[in-house]
């Protein structure tokens, strides 16, 4: 994946996400605006928008953060 679409996608997940919302939830969300994203990519792009816009918006941030841990420790197993 370039770092144009990563960045695109990160700047997508930083709109959808909130509070309640599921990594599923996310993920679904995140592939109508980016069909062709995989999981993987889009677990990427999260981690990705984390570090650019954690000073932003803490709340966002924290939930980036949990779902970019959760898709990373699944992709481990």
């Amino acid at each position: 994946m370039e770092a144009n679409e990563m960045q695109a996608i990160g700047d997508t997940l930083m709109r959808l996400v909130t509070p309640d919302m599921t990594p599923k939830q996310l993920i679904k969300a995140a592939r109508k605006f980016h069909p062709n994203a995989s999981k993987k990519d889009i677990a990427r792009a999260a981690f990705f928008s984390l570090i650019a816009n954690a000073d932003q918006d803490i709340g966002k941030a924290r939930n980036l953060q949990a779902f970019a841990l959760g898709e990373r420790t699944q992709e481990a197993e």
